[in-house]
């Protein structure tokens, strides 16, 4: 779990799921379960080394799980957890909010 920083509640929000790639990862895996490759495809621009240091913080922080099924080859699943899922109505405030100020003519 994240250590609070005794500061403002947003400053400690933003520690646990903020930063560039954070609420993209969140967002993908708001669709369902997903393996590693289907997130890589979902955002191909990140890379492998970074998205597997992101989704261990997530995991870490509680907001995702990570699911390794007793296979061969190795399956393993990401979700959001319900710490993870509560963060969806935040984002589509957030998804409105930049419609309603950056979408507009100048």
């Amino acid at each position: 779990m994240i250590e609070h920083t005794g500061e403002c509640p947003i400053t400690n929000a933003m520690a646990m799921v903020g930063g560039k790639w954070k609420p993209i990862i969140i967002f993908v895996l708001s669709s369902g379960k997903m393996r590693f490759g289907k997130i890589t495809f979902q955002i191909p621009i990140i890379s492998r080394k970074v998205l597997t240091q992101q989704l261990r913080e997530l995991e870490r922080d509680g907001i995702i799980t990570r699911t390794v099924y007793p296979e061969i080859p190795p399956r393993v699943e990401y979700e959001l957890t319900e710490k993870g899922k509560e963060l969806m109505p935040v984002y589509q405030m957030l998804a409105d909010w930049s419609e309603k100020h950056t979408c507009q003519d100048a």
